[in-house]
């Protein structure tokens, strides 16, 4: 029998609004008045990487934009409008396009997997496999290849945020923001740098050239 109504998730949600608000009376208050974030999350869809929690974050601290292996792409409208309104209507100061080790949707990609209509979108990860394919051969096996590729594909999505006419027309009128690449490690939940931290469409070139030279993030 299908259950209709997922009776667990509704008692779970009463005693996290409870605990919320008597934590802070206001919260829900200020969270209905208006959203101030000053960040813009831009991840991976995997349920075992929940954007607020792994940076400790609050409700309404943080706009997130998820999609599978964390992809932006420039006919992606659903993905460009989030962009746009954090950027021109939230104001955030901060774009973090997060992948993640072990990601499902970059493993199907090096393995070529046929998934149904998915496949269409992992294309453009498959793309990144491609241009980056001298690097990931030099690597002894799969487990380092899928690695190295989850890190790549935050460097090139990080370069295709950059590229959007979103970001360029901000940094053209003056507005300070800042695009950083980072991936998060399931095995033990901490977040890397990928040595993508760009601030405006100067910097872009060098710093992609470092970060795509650089070896497997150390630490992981």
């Amino acid at each position: 029998m299908v259950m209709r109504v997922l009776s667990r998730l509704f008692a779970n949600n009463r005693p996290w609004a409870t605990e919320m608000a008597q934590r802070q009376p206001d919260f829900f208050a200020r969270l209905a008045a208006q959203q101030t974030p000053q960040y813009l999350w831009i991840g991976c869809s995997d349920s075992r990487v929940p954007a607020n929690q792994i940076v400790g974050l609050l409700p309404g601290e943080m706009f997130v934009h998820r999609n599978v292996a964390n992809v932006v792409v420039h006919t992606d409208l659903n993905c460009l409008s989030a962009l746009q309104f954090a950027v021109e209507v939230l104001r955030i100061g901060h774009v973090i396009v997060c992948g993640h080790y072990g990601c499902g949707g970059v493993l199907a990609a090096i393995r070529d997997d046929r998934l149904g209509l998915i496949d269409n979108w992992l294309r453009h990860v498959q793309d990144v496999r491609s241009k980056h394919h001298m690097q990931l051969a030099r690597l002894p096996g799969e487990k380092q290849q899928h690695d190295r590729l989850c890190e790549l594909n935050v460097i090139e999505q990080v370069v295709n945020v950059c590229h959007t006419t979103v970001i360029r027309e901000a940094w053209a009128r003056g507005q300070e923001l800042v695009v950083h690449g980072w991936i998060y490690g399931l095995r033990d939940g901490l977040l890397r740098d990928v040595s993508m931290c760009i601030t405006s469409e100067l910097e872009l070139s060098h710093s992609y050239e470092m970060a795509c030279a650089g070896i497997a993030i150390e630490g992981y």
